[in-house]
């Protein structure tokens, strides 16, 4: 989702770093990927060489749209020229949710060619073989891109030449993930899903090059971004061999999966909208006229079943081969890749996804109802016996702190316990809690993620060099402590026990790095409750 630091004026900062980081003399490697050569650009204050708009993809365009991702060694024209990678790429086309806000902007433009990456690597790196930090931007799978969602020139500034960065876009929207039978019979669902395991496999095709190593890739996004970290550990039920090593899950966001019903209402109102009678007829759409549709298909539809306030339309699917299962239930069954994890959610999950305007129980449960349209009375008898009204000061707190469970904050407790489970390294899973700087959904953000090496968007620098280290230590090491920065409290893994017990046992055993504005410090883990165990326990009401 959109994090509520980009405004305006952020934008702007984030432009200015960026023309003058391409205005820079310094020279650079060259780099040589046998079918292509890359110049990029240095900023010596920084310390960073950056290679951007790197094509991981052929465009997905025509016979490409809605099609499995073809890998560009297989499918271009580049006869091995050398091509300037100095300026950004655009970004994909973005949509916004009418319930909520508008998505994250994209300023250096948008296009359908954009399966694009930014290589970002320290110029004094300590090895020849450096890790990877493969970063998925958020923005509700209608918007973001990789170097406004989370930008990561801060991080790769701090770990003092440790880790290489990698930001990716992929398709949003109807672009990536319109499904339905038609979809499925002549395409491929999920298609935005699939692009990022494309760039993850161009990641290990080509990072050599750039000085990475392709064995110690971990894969971060927060939000819908960390909704994806999600679906790539679970995807193809996890059988096969991942192409990353370790995962950092930051804030997840667990919308529900639409079923095949609801996707094929989303095609066929694509048909009547456009005047189209076919999918041929569609893909033979020009991109701007495919990217109007994408937002008038959100606009027809909302509100609606599985389209309610505080949710986007668009969004990955169970399509029985990457995606087998719901996410609940493939971490139950242990279907997932079994890798070190990071996982973390923010105190007001649900606040920017509430609607103010909703002041009675009986508006909350139109609403509720609209979100959860398979759910009956026993579901909304015993949600409301668990978040019962005389324990909030309004109904919108009610319903934001309902909502922040059920869509993120407990996918991190049944992330996180299900990894401890299964994982031969129990003590290589770690959550956390964030208590400070907005509070809201993506307050974690201005604290790891900058174009700015001193971090203006946070509000304690002290703060982010101590997040900034957990998020480098573990991208090393696959554990936050060992290049923590001075004065960094140590965080403890998941298992580890070792805050003691809770009331009535909830959350013994399990135990969170909880940071507030005046403390870092180990607890139980708060979402390991009742409220969480019921909506783990109705999941196929809730995520479907």
């Amino acid at each position: 989702m959109k994090s509520p630091i980009f405004g305006a004026a952020s934008v702007l900062l984030l432009l200015s770093t960026f023309a003058k980081a391409q205005n820079s003399s310094s020279t650079v490697p060259v780099i040589d990927l046998n079918y292509v050569k890359y110049s990029g650009h240095q900023n010596a204050t920084a310390g960073i060489n950056y290679y951007r708009g790197i094509r991981y993809a052929a465009a997905p365009t025509g016979e490409l749209r809605w099609a499995k991702p073809m890998p560009i060694e297989y499918m271009n024209n580049y006869n091995g020229q050398t091509i300037n990678a100095s300026t950004l790429g655009p970004a994909c086309y973005q949509s916004s949710a009418r319930s909520t806000y508008a998505s994250p902007s994209a300023p250096q433009g948008q296009s359908e060619d954009c399966l694009l990456l930014d290589v970002l690597v320290p110029s004094k790196p300590v090895s020849t073989a450096l890790p990877v930090l493969f970063t998925i931007h958020g923005g509700g799978y209608v918007g973001g891109s990789a170097p406004f969602s989370y930008p990561g020139d801060a991080l790769v500034n701090r770990s003092n030449g440790n880790i290489i960065y990698v930001g990716i876009q992929y398709r949003l929207g109807m672009f990536g993930f319109m499904g339905g039978d038609v979809i499925a019979e002549n395409g491929a669902l999920n298609a935005g899903l699939l692009d990022q395991r494309a760039a993850m496999d161009w990641v290990q095709r080509n990072i050599r090059a750039f000085g990475g190593d392709p064995g110690r890739v971990t894969i971060w996004g927060g939000s819908a971004g960390g909704g994806s970290v999600s679906c790539q550990l679970i995807a193809n039920s996890g059988s096969d061999f991942p192409p990353f090593a370790a995962a950092i899950a930051d804030h997840p966001w667990w919308q529900p999966l639409a079923n095949r019903s609801t996707q094929n209402i989303q095609y066929n109102t694509a048909l009547k909208l456009s005047g189209c009678s076919d999918i041929n007829c569609l893909r033979g759409l020009s991109s701007a006229t495919v990217g109007n549709l994408n937002q008038a298909v959100i606009n027809a539809t909302y509100p609606g079943p599985g389209n309610a306030y505080g949710v986007y339309y668009w969004g990955p699917v169970v399509d029985g081969k990457f995606i087998r299962d719901l996410p609940d239930q493939e971490f139950a069954k242990g279907n997932f890749y079994k890798v070190p994890l990071i996982t973390n959610r923010d105190a007001y999950e649900g606040y920017i996804f509430s609607n103010m305007t909703q002041t009675s129980q009986v508006d909350e449960t139109v609403d509720a109802e609209a979100l959860f349209p398979s759910a009956g009375p026993s579901f909304f008898s015993r949600l409301y016996s668990l978040y019962p009204r005389s324990s909030f000061n309004s109904t919108f707190y009610q319903r934001q702190t309902w909502f922040g469970d059920f869509i993120i904050n407990c996918p991190t407790y049944y992330m996180a316990s299900s990894m401890v489970d299964s994982l031969s390294n129990r003590s290589a899973v770690f959550k956390l809690t964030f208590a400070a700087g907005t509070e809201l959904h993506g307050a974690t953000n201005p604290f790891i993620s900058s174009n700015v090496t001193n971090y203006p968007s946070a509000n304690n620098l002290t703060l982010a060099h101590i997040m900034t280290s957990y998020w480098v230590s573990f991208t090393v090491f696959h554990d936050p402590n060992p290049l923590r920065t001075s004065g960094a409290p140590y965080w403890p893994s998941y298992i580890s026990g070792a805050a003691g017990s809770a009331a009535e046992g909830e959350g013994v055993g399990f135990t969170v790095q909880a940071v507030t504005y005046n403390s870092i410090s180990a607890m139980p883990d708060p979402d390991a409750a009742a409220q969480c165990d019921f909506f783990n326990s109705r999941g196929w009401q809730i995520r479907n």
